[in-house]
């Protein structure tokens, strides 16, 4: 499944906030506007609008820990429209493949909502597990994946 990763600009930026998510999904990740604000105020978090050709089809947004040595994926946010096409997993392959470019990185962190079924199946089957550990509000699992 070919898909990029690319900038927000001026010139997408309105396009990154008409995604949407199925009714049931809001609660489980936050809005992209909230998520591009949390992106310029914290400086470090990198989020790019998910393509397939010219087509958007989602949003995700992560960041690396240079003194850790991790790499953690925020969001994963697929429209509507275009889940269930292995986009959403192509994003994260991606995500994990720029997260791997840093020297000496370890492991990359992932959380999603307890009740996120579909959230849970992917990451498992991408290698992430299971850290018996919550988020610190402990509405989130954790999972981890470790880098050789």
């Amino acid at each position: 499944m070919g898909i990029t990763l690319r900038v927000i600009t001026m010139g997408n930026f309105r396009e990154c906030l008409a995604l949407k998510l199925e009714p049931g999904q809001k609660n489980f990740v936050a809005s992209n506007l909230y998520s591009l604000a949390e992106a310029k105020a914290d400086g470090i978090s990198v989020p790019p609008a998910v393509y397939s050709g010219e087509t958007m089809v989602g949003f995700v947004m992560y960041w690396y820990d240079e003194e850790n040595k991790y790499g953690h994926i925020e969001r994963l946010m697929m429209d509507r429209r275009h889940q269930r096409k292995g986009y959403g997993r192509a994003a994260m392959v991606e995500v994990i493949e720029r997260l791997k470019e840093n020297p000496g990185i370890r492991e990359i962190e992932v959380s999603f909502e307890h009740d996120n079924v579909g959230a849970d199946r992917l990451y498992a089957s991408l290698g992430f597990e299971r850290t018996g550990q919550t988020t610190d509000d402990g509405d989130e699992t954790i999972t981890k994946l470790k880098i050789e």
